[in-house]
Order: C-alpha cells, then structure tokens, then sequence
C-alpha cells in the first residue's frame, strides 16, 4: 500500500523519527521513499546515518513531492507550518496529522485545499513498536485514506478507528496515558527502595510488574476487575493494599487526570484552531 508513496514526515522529532522507523523495520517503504524535515540539522543527520531517509531543513522542499504528509509538529507552531505548506498541498495529498487538539476542519481551512486528511493520536510507546494510535477521518478522507493511515501506525503498534469527536478524550487517555503509567513506576520503585529493595532490582520488578499485568488484560481479554479478584484473598496482602489505595483515591485521581488532559486538548484547539 505504502511501496510507491513518497512520505513526507514535517517534524521528525521523537514520535516522527518512530513512524519512520517502524515503517522501514515493517518493510512498508523504502528509505528513498521518506524525506524527513526538521530545523535542527544535526538532528537530520543523525536521522539520515540511522534510516538512509532524505532530509531537509526545508518543509516546503519536502511537502511538494510527497504523496502523504505526515505533520508531526507541535500544536503551538501549526499554524505557521500550516501557511508555510500551504501553497505546495495538492488536493491528491493525504495529510496526516499528529497535532494534539487541532481538528482536521482546522487543517483544512490553513491549507486551502479540499484534500484528504486523518487526525492520529499516537503515544510514546511507538517508539518501541507498543504504541497506542487511535486515527479519525476528516471531511474529505475516505475508507482507502483511513486505510493508508492504519497501515502506517500499526507498523508501530495498536490502531482503533473512532470519530473526530473522541480524539481529545483520546489525548487524555492514551495519548498522555504512559505519563500516568511511568509515575506509577517510579512510586513502585521508590516503595521497593523504602522497604528494603536495591534500587535497580526494584526498577527491574516494577517496569516488568506493569507490563505483565498489561499483557496478561490484553491476552486473556478478560476484565481488570476479574483479573484483580483472582489474586485478592480473604485477609491477605492485596486486600489491604487495595483498601489504602481505595482509600487515597487512586481512581479518582486516574480520573481526573484523564478529564484535565483532554480539556487541555480541548483548550489547544480553540486557541490554535478557526
């Protein structure tokens, strides 16, 4: 699907140099095929040592010639990529966009053009192949863009297709999940440090602690709360760390974190969006 697209990748920083990368290790492009942009040159170079992409310094250099356009910059700054690419989108272009909060309608208007485009939500873990992407279409995008777009993020993980709507709840969830996720980690740890646990044997258990426990949620498919049952005994060590952590608020907290993080996202949008 991919073997005959020039890819253009704007903003090739930490979730950009991953796509291109779990592109290539997935063998869905080759590297003559993807034209990394970014201002930092060093940067470029060691991306080029490392993947053999193209690069530049030059957006509108690499916009013109692709087939996808893969906008991996930050909120604050897209509307002046936005203009700046704007005379180079082609309608035949599909634009896809990693901007936390900016809506395709948003895209759409700073490019002037009718062209299809698919918002992504992608996560840090990308960078490990265990990403968690959800991608929604924009006006004009249609079940083959959709498709283009699942391909490129399931060579570094998980994809699910929901409406625009849900893509800021997204952002709240999974987009900014692994912050959660690497807090709890580290409280783990600092816990096994306290009671007596060598720091490194603690961060060793605790990292493959979480992991475990996700994999064993995402391979038996069965519900965290079952899961959580089956090892909470009558009077035993679970129970009572479930009774403090009850007691502290941690789901609450979870919660909220989650409603903050996606009002943010919210905020983006209306201040760098129409």
């Amino acid at each position: 699907m991919l073997s005959n697209k020039q890819i253009a990748v704007v903003g090739a920083g930490h979730m950009g140099t991953a796509l291109i990368g779990g592109m290539l290790r997935a063998k869905l492009t080759l590297p003559k095929n993807v034209t990394a942009a970014r201002r930092n040159p060093e940067a470029l170079a060691s991306l080029k040592k490392q993947w053999g992409v193209n690069t530049t310094t030059d957006n509108k250099k690499a916009v013109s010639a692709a087939d996808i356009i893969i906008l991996a910059v930050k909120p604050q700054v897209s509307p002046q990529v936005l203009v700046e690419i704007a005379p180079l989108v082609k309608p035949a272009q599909l634009v896809v966009s990693l901007m936390a909060g900016i809506t395709t309608k948003t895209i759409s208007q700073k490019l002037g053009q009718p062209c299809p485009i698919v918002r992504a939500m992608p996560n840090t873990p990308c960078l490990v192949d265990a990403g968690a992407t959800a991608i929604a279409a924009g006006a004009h995008a249609g079940e083959k863009d959709l498709a283009l777009a699942e391909r490129i993020f399931s060579s570094v993980g998980q994809v699910v297709i929901l409406p625009e709507t849900a893509m800021d709840a997204v952002t709240g969830l999974s987009g900014t999940g692994p912050v959660y996720i690497f807090m709890v980690i580290e409280a783990m740890i600092d816990g096994g440090v306290k009671m007596g646990i060598p720091r490194d044997v603690a961060a060793k258990l605790a990292a493959q602690t979480v992991l475990g426990a996700a994999k064993l949620v995402i391979e038996t498919g069965r519900h965290p709360a079952i899961l959580k049952d089956e090892v909470t005994t009558p009077g035993g060590t679970a129970i009572n760390a479930i009774h403090m952590l009850e007691t502290k608020g941690l789901r609450s907290v979870l919660i909220d974190a989650i409603v903050t993080a996606t009002q943010r996202s919210q905020e983006l949008s209306r201040l760098y969006g129409d």
